[in-house]
């Protein structure tokens, strides 16, 4: 029997009285968690809820995220987290994709979630922090106090804890499948990689409804008794108030967030003295962002590597001490990682050996959801194949190239846009860049790059081509350039490259 619930209450029960939460509202401790996540338990269960029965949430990281998410998982039912910047018609796919029986949702985004609800006749919808004219029912219903600790329901290793859906970054989002085991791995592997303690405090800004900030934050901090310092949308100015106010000691984020704060930082004073780790992941991180940030805050940033089909964690650089900066590491204890060509065969080491990563262990999941073919696909040769680029050096840390699905080939010649913005996030002038492929009657594709430009700085097409002529090859440098005021990302932080297209 594996129930991943079992985190929070053998936290809870060595530890009742430390601080689990730490929020706007003030501080939550173990026991609380636990006595909260029982009660929603327990009214789930009157509800008919129970093992194998799918359960949407979609809520930011305020308190009421891991008191519901523990409880749907207390009952053995399954967890679909649910990005809170979807609209009725993304909401409602996932919803009857997942077969989901009843919706927790959020009072800003209730509405939305109410028509979805409705679209794919899910019955029950429960809103948290609910309005007088808010649909549905208040959260309120299902929390309760019960009498004594919630029975744990009996899950097995390899049974469904959760169905994450994909960022649809490139397609229609797909639910994994991910299991107890394999999210409980993902929370204590880690952990013990960087050797967390109990008395950390987890800078927690990263969604919890995504598998990075659920599986590398939330879970892994319960899992080792850690106080989560939540903030609910990221700004740097609350995440560098958060943790000077709570003394946080590790903060996850993704790339875009560590550039916000360098550039932040640049004319505001923060006391940042707590931090003893960073761990970036997401995305690759451009290395001059890596180097300003540990020149600016003075801590360590790890580099790892997952995706919502693994839960989060692929590879991680193991410590300060033995990391390969611009890496995202090597394989966690118990995982395998290869670089495969187009047809299947295993590269040497080296850069100019760039293939395919695939993995494989306990970190895969299960299935995608309802979609055995793209499952299949996936799991082609036995590997999960990632459907990103990168290579291995001599010592076994991989490098991230790219994207499969973003490589843009120009008259025949590979060109991988994460070379490219390197280029121009050197440039003075520029604060983000992005570059994809567009297409071209004579080169089947073009190198566009979009740019937002840092304050104070005016740039035009022609330098920014100028700029990236002079140091990449003829074929690589953009002939397009655009300029925006921002770019579009996912609730996570990650370019939106398919709304670029």
């Amino acid at each position: 029997m594996l129930n991943l619930a079992v985190i929070l209450r053998e936290s809870a029960t060595s530890r009742p009285k430390a601080p689990a939460l730490l929020h706007d509202g003030g501080t939550i401790t173990y026991g609380e968690l636990d006595a909260r996540s029982d009660a929603v338990a327990a009214a789930l269960q009157a509800r008919g809820i129970g093992p194998g029965d799918p359960v949407a949430l979609q809520a930011p990281n305020i308190p009421e995220f891991p008191v519901a998410y523990f409880g749907i998982l207390k009952t053995g039912a399954v967890v679909v987290p649910l990005n809170v910047l979807l609209r009725a018609p993304e909401v409602a796919h996932q919803l009857r994709d997942s077969g989901a029986r009843i919706l927790i949702t959020w009072a800003a985004v209730a509405d939305e979630a109410a028509r979805a609800a409705a679209e794919a006749a899910v019955p029950d919808v429960y809103v948290i922090n609910a309005a007088a004219d808010s649909p549905g029912r208040p959260f309120t219903d299902l929390t309760v106090p019960v009498a004594g600790p919630f029975p744990l329901a009996e899950r097995s290793p390899g049974d469904v804890a959760a169905i994450v859906y994909t960022s649809g970054t490139t397609g229609l989002p797909k639910g994994a499948e991910l299991t107890h085991f394999q999210m409980y791995m993902n929370a204590d592997i880690p952990g013990r990689l960087f050797e967390i303690k109990a008395e950390d405090v987890v800078l927690t800004v990263l969604p919890l409804f995504h598998v990075y900030g659920m599986s590398s934050a939330m879970n892994l901090g319960i899992r080792f008794g850690c106080a989560l310092s939540l903030v609910p949308r990221f700004t740097p100015e609350k995440v560098l108030a958060a943790i000077e106010r709570d003394r946080a000691t590790i903060f996850d984020g993704v790339p875009t967030m560590f550039g916000a704060l360098v550039a932040y930082a640049e004319d505001h004073e923060c006391d940042t003295s707590s931090l003893r780790v960073c761990v970036s992941g997401g995305d690759a991180i451009p290395a001059h962002v890596f180097d300003a940030f540990e020149q600016r805050f003075h801590v360590p940033i790890l580099e790892g590597y997952g995706m919502t089909e693994t839960a989060s964690t692929i590879t991680f650089n193991p410590s300060p001490d033995d990391r390969r900066p611009y890496s995202v590491g090597k394989p966690v204890w118990g995982v395998e990682v290869q670089v495969w060509d187009s047809e299947g065969r295993r590269m040497p080491p080296g850069r100019n050996h760039v293939g395919e990563f695939v993995t494989r262990g306990y970190q895969t999941m299960r299935a995608y959801h309802g979609h055995p073919s793209a499952t299949a696909e996936a799991f082609e040769g036995g590997w999960f194949h990632t459907g990103d680029l990168g290579y291995a050096d001599a010592d076994g840390f991989l490098f991230i190239v790219d994207r499969k699905k973003e490589l843009i080939i120009r008259g025949g010649y590979n060109v991988y846009p994460r070379e490219v913005e390197e280029i121009l996030y050197h440039h003075p002038g520029v604060r983000e860049a992005a570059v994809v492929g567009v297409p071209d009657e004579r080169l089947g594709q073009e190198v566009k790059a979009i740019i937002v430009t840092r304050p104070g700085h005016t740039l035009t097409a022609g330098e920014i081509v100028e700029y990236c002529r002079e140091r990449v090859a003829a074929y690589k440098y953009p002939r397009l350039v655009e300029f925006r005021d921002a770019l579009p990302l996912t609730g996570t932080g990650k370019v939106l490259k398919k709304d670029l297209v």
